[in-house]
């Protein structure tokens, strides 16, 4: 639930924050009559989106051949894990520049009266960050092989965009401080660890495939003390890819992966 949640709350409030930056400029042209075109952008946004959600689970669920499965989880959590780690440590230094493009094209647009041109702005944003959010909604359920919990899943998402758009709404509509730098930093955090988790499970899937060696199928074994299969060991599998008893190949890559981004994500902090 928590990893479903943090995954909504960030995709939402770069989409929703997106939307309002470009109803509140449109409101600071005078040009509230193309309000429509953006709220247009945005149910079409998602209604694509939702299609895009239901194709994507019928191409999966054509692999019937359980080694061309392997290779297809494997690439979907591999391409999460890339996407989370770009997300959670580059996107602060985006942030302004991104808000700026978006003002200055809608400046543009409504100058020029192109109207499809508010639609499909409104429409790529809610897209994008909705493909990202189907992307990894699939890596989770196949990084937990078939224990991922839909209900749980559904409610930490719904928590998550419906507090993405209280954030955003108290961002716009008053002039109280939200400190998001802060909200981001330790969040981004948590994204870093839950894509440690969703590699290690790539690698446990490449080496299913027989890819990868299988150098030391247990390195060490834990489930006396904390199972992975228990009610808390559940809930740190589907949240951080815990294992109670991991292989040599999972835990170095694990490893490797928190020490060098956990590195960049504070140097690009301090920076900031």
């Amino acid at each position: 639930m928590l990893a479903s949640f943090l995954i909504t709350l960030r995709e939402g409030l770069e989409a929703f924050l997106l939307v309002g930056i470009a109803l509140s400029y449109l409101a600071k042209l005078n040009a509230r009559q193309y309000n429509k075109y953006i709220y247009l952008g945005v149910f079409v946004g998602l209604l694509l989106s939702m299609l895009v959600a239901v194709v994507f689970q019928v191409v999966v669920d054509q692999f019937s051949n359980e080694l061309y499965r392997h290779y297809l989880m494997a690439g979907i959590l591999t391409f999460a894990t890339v996407v989370l780690t770009y997300m959670a440590i580059w996107m602060q230094k985006q942030a302004k520049n991104q808000v700026a493009q978006m003002q200055q094209d809608v400046s543009d647009m409504v100058s020029s009266g192109n109207l499809f041109g508010l639609v499909f702005l409104s429409l790529l944003a809610v897209l994008r960050e909705g493909f990202e959010t189907i992307l990894f909604f699939s890596a989770l359920m196949y990084s937990n092989f078939g224990e991922f919990s839909t209900q749980d899943a559904l409610i930490g998402a719904v928590a998550g965009l419906l507090l993405s758009l209280a954030i955003v709404w108290l961002m716009l509509r008053t002039t109280r401080n939200v400190p998001l730098r802060s909200f981001f930093r330790w969040t981004s955090l948590l994204i870093i660890v839950i894509a440690a988790g969703l590699l290690s499970s790539a690698v446990n899937m490449l080496q299913a495939a027989h890819i990868l060696p299988i150098i030391h199928a247990q390195l060490f074994d834990v489930s006396n003390v904390l199972d992975d299969r228990g009610v808390f060991g559940t809930f740190l599998r589907a949240l951080f890819g815990y294992n109670s008893s991991p292989g040599l190949l999972q835990l170095v890559v694990w490893g490797g992966y928190m020490v060098t981004f956990i590195f960049f994500w504070n140097r690009g902090y301090k920076q900031a």
